[in-house]
């Protein structure tokens, strides 16, 4: 067994970018660019009303005036007229500022009189105008190489014309289950079959990573099945994950497959709980193989320690891992400490507790899981009242 510490190292150090392609704007979010995105042209590109009012000299306002109210001016058309001393023009907010204008007042400081003029009603106003250029100028760096694009970011995209986004290729990543006993969702189980629940919760793990899922199905317990379904799922594939089949069982066919290929096997087993068989090999041709454990949440929480950082490392995506260090409420121990623990936990009144859990084959508990805290190894016991880091899932 190697620490998990040195598992992550070796899986982080052992990933590579795919290469770019360009998208259409409306695909890009959830992806990760992979250029500078810098602006054609000013933001606003033109002077333009904050507000709905008239657009004056500030002068004429300081002296509460009455003006003349030369034109009306919607969003998306041209100023006919200059404002003169003595005269305004009603604008649209988002409207071009006539020349000449020093103020935008709102409707609402203002009347109109029985002779048709404009009168203030207040001695105070901002002044109103967007200046041409204050957000952004041609040429600015707006969105930079290695952002994950969010619905925000296509706003800003949209607005400097980048219709074809510059991202980086996501890997596919073959879904296989082993195991003889296992049946599709879809099917009822007879006598020692279960549902094979794994490949569902991979799949969708692979998606939320910002990888292409590629399900090749179920593999029964035999040397040459689990062989042509490997070779399979490597041809089709930049990064296979295989459940089960990984263990030290007379039916555990994948690790020993993949030594007999003289694949470059990484790792297969790391001191934590659960988790433990956990394989993790390369190839010379660029290809990679995650071998998880059978048990549900076993896979599910090695692909979220090890897999999915490795799906998003090979697309430039270094993600934030959220956290919150919290009090326990309660004490927490464990008679063995010779491996590293994760451990659901959920959160209420601002602490930590326990949830029931009862092994690594008990993935309903981690419905009610707020998130995961880890006991490092040689530690026995955690303390009421303690911080400790809870990982969000």
């Amino acid at each position: 067994m190697i620490k998990f510490e040195e598992a992550y190292k070796i899986v982080c150090d052992n990933a590579r970018i795919l290469g770019i392609e360009d998208i259409e704007l409306l695909e890009a979010t959830n992806r990760v660019l992979a250029e500078d995105i810098f602006s054609d042209i000013d933001m606003p590109p033109f002077n333009k009303s904050a507000v709905d009012g008239f657009a004056c000299k500030l002068n004429d306002f300081n002296k509460g005036n009455k003006l003349e109210i030369i034109e009306l001016i919607p969003a998306g058309a041209t100023p006919m007229n200059d404002i003169e001393p003595g005269t305004c023009s009603k604008i649209m907010t988002g409207a071009m500022i006539p020349e000449g204008t020093d103020i935008v007042v709102m409707i609402e400081d203002t009347e109109i009189t029985k002779d048709n003029k404009l009168k203030f009603t207040s001695k105070k106003s901002n002044k109103n105008i967007c200046v041409v250029a204050e957000d952004i100028r041609h040429g600015d760096l707006v969105l930079s190489k290695g952002t994950y694009i969010k619905p925000q970011h296509i706003a800003v995209l949209a607005s400097v014309g980048a219709v074809k986004v510059p991202v980086y290729k996501q890997p596919v990543v073959a879904v296989l289950s082993t195991g003889s006993e296992l049946v599709e969702p879809d099917q009822m189980p007879v006598g020692p079959q279960i549902r094979n629940s794994n490949a569902s919760q991979i799949i969708t793990q692979v998606k939320q990573a910002g990888g292409i899922p590629l399900y090749i199905g179920i593999s029964p317990d035999t040397d040459l099945l689990t062989y042509e379904n490997l070779f399979i799922a490597f041809a089709k594939s930049d990064i296979v994950v295989a459940s089960g089949g990984v263990s030290m069982g007379d039916f555990d066919y994948v690790t020993k497959i993949i030594e007999e290929l003289k694949i470059d096997l990484k790792f297969k087993s790391i001191a934590v709980q659960p988790g433990r068989p956990t394989v993790f090999a390369t190839m010379e041709n660029q290809k990679y193989f995650f071998g998880l454990p059978g048990n549900p949440v076993s896979a599910f929480v090695q692909f979220e320690m090890l897999v999915k950082p490795f799906i998003q490392k090979m697309q430039a995506y270094h993600s934030d891992i959220q956290t919150k260090s919290l009090p326990l409420g309660e004490n927490i121990s464990r008679k063995k400490a010779d491996r590293k623990s994760f451990i659901p936990v959920c959160i209420k009144k601002n602490e930590i507790y326990l949830i029931d859990y009862n092994g690594s084959a008990h993935i309903h508990s981690y419905v009610a899981a707020d998130g995961m805290i880890s006991m490092e190894i040689g530690c026995t016991e955690l303390k009421k009242g303690e911080f400790i880091d809870v990982r969000q899932i």
